[in-house]
């Protein structure tokens, strides 16, 4: 066993003891066209590009956050599997998730470090978004939120939910609205014994909005080995829920989730009310499931491979259909894939290890096509040969992944491949966009006839 082999050994070990020895949760890691905001607007047939959000490595080209476009569409060789343009920010954000403005015109992207926002323009040409706004005033509009997580559109406005604060770098965070020309509008406080925040999935034909919790700055800055092995930094790590009524912004449940709660996703069938979501550190899937009473209950329905080995499940993915939950863990590398036709009781049907390392996954809206990337954190990715960084794409016939291509994200210079969002030529052409000021209606597609 080489060096490196023992160094990740000795973190699986600390992992285990400090989950056995704490009744608390670590977390971390999300896009994907079955589970988007339903406001919305869906790309229900292939794909023509996946759009990386990716973060600096050191060294590493450009070592800058970039926002990189892979050509998805086998019906065009030239690009399949290809890097088709890469976009700098300039500096080291700590780039993590993104999501579109409710015309999917705009996609904004966040750093977890610096706090600022990135405005990409994809309509205008999808193959080469380009950056056209960057918001850097995040921390002093919301009064002290830090760390932009979920980019969730709702009509007209971008909802964003913080991981940290200003005060102290600690766990307490809320959630932050902006209008699509990003301009503030208010913040929201997580509510008192549920400070911590994560993702934000709405449900609106029920009027519900639910909130994960993670941790503060401090923790997810900070060295993966090193913070497990600090009892003081492992204690901070949320291990709530809060389901919220969505038009008040109000909340009105909060469930204890064990072990940091991390991607939620609804269920998208009309008469089905409930959502799953996975908690990293005690590696289970969680049913948050309505009652006959209109209220909601949390409860563990299926262990994630053997939590013992603390495997740490990242991001989930849940089917069109409502059938298959597909569910990543980051120290294995691996996707396992539940039937979740009966969402009480999850029955794991494949299992596929991707790489040394896996984080991010999303699906196509038919389900067709599975999409993998690697970073989880830029501090928290393993090292040396593990450091794996790829974007790698499967097809998926309901029983089985299968390779389709793979993009290496080493070998290109890229640095480390984090969310994913798709973009398609015929999407936007057929879209009239009218542009900010209300003064001249155009189709902003490129070769628009």
């Amino acid at each position: 066993m080489n060096q490196h082999q023992l160094v990740w050994r000795r973190v699986v070990l600390w992992s285990a003891l400090v989950c056995s020895f704490l009744a608390v949760s670590i977390t971390q890691v999300r896009a994907d066209e079955t589970c988007q905001s339903p406001y919305l607007p869906k790309i229900t047939g292939e794909e023509d590009y996946v759009y990386i959000w990716t973060l600096g490595d050191k060294g590493l080209g450009d070592s800058s956050d970039k926002l990189v476009t892979i050509g998805a569409n086998p019906k065009r060789p030239d690009q399949y599997g290809k890097v088709l343009s890469s976009v700098s920010v300039g500096g080291q954000h700590e780039a993590h998730h993104g999501g579109f403005t409710d015309d999917r015109r705009y996609l904004w992207l966040g750093g977890l470090d610096t706090s600022k926002i990135f405005v990409f323009d994809v309509a205008a040409s999808p193959a080469k978004p380009a950056l056209v706004k960057t918001i850097d005033t995040f921390v002093k509009d919301s009064g002290g939120v830090v760390g932009p997580h979920t980019f969730y559109p709702l009509p007209g406005r971008m909802l964003i939910t913080g991981l940290s604060n200003e005060k102290d770098h600690g766990g307490k965070t809320g959630l932050v609205e902006y209008n699509n020309e990003g301009k503030f509008i208010q913040t929201y406080w997580m509510p008192e014994g549920a400070e911590y925040g994560y993702d934000v999935r709405i449900q609106p034909h029920l009027n519900r909005m639910l909130t994960s919790s993670f941790t503060g700055w401090n923790n997810y800055m900070m060295d993966f080995g090193k913070m497990l092995a600090d009892p003081e930094a492992m204690k901070r790590f949320g291990s709530t829920m809060v389901l919220w009524d969505f038009h008040a912004r109000k909340p009105i449940q909060t469930f204890e989730v064990p072990g940091a709660p991390l991607e939620i996703r609804w269920a998208l069938q009309p008469r089905h009310h409930y959502a799953f979501t996975a908690t990293a550190l005690t590696s289970k899937i969680w049913l948050i499931n309505q009652k006959e009473d209109g209220t909601f209950a949390a409860k563990a329905v299926a262990d994630i491979g053997d939590p013992k080995k603390v495997p740490l499940p990242v991001d989930i993915s849940l089917s069109a259909d409502d059938q298959f939950l597909f569910v990543n863990t980051f120290m294995d590398g691996t996707c396992r894939v539940y039937n979740v036709a009966d969402p009480t009781k999850p029955r794991m049907i494949h299992e596929q290890k991707i790489g040394a390392q896996v984080n991010m996954v999303s699906q196509s809206w038919d389900g067709k096509r599975v999409y993998f990337t690697t970073s989880l954190l830029a501090n928290w990715d393993k090292k040396g040969e593990a450091n794996e960084q790829f974007l790698k794409a499967y097809t998926w016939d309901g029983k089985a992944l299968k390779h389709s291509f793979t993009v290496d994200f080493n070998k290109e210079k890229l640095g480390r491949p984090h969310i994913m969002h798709f973009g398609q030529d015929q999407f936007y052409k057929n879209q009239i966009y009218t542009d900010n000021m209300g003064t001249d209606t155009r189709r902003v597609a490129t070769n628009m006839q």
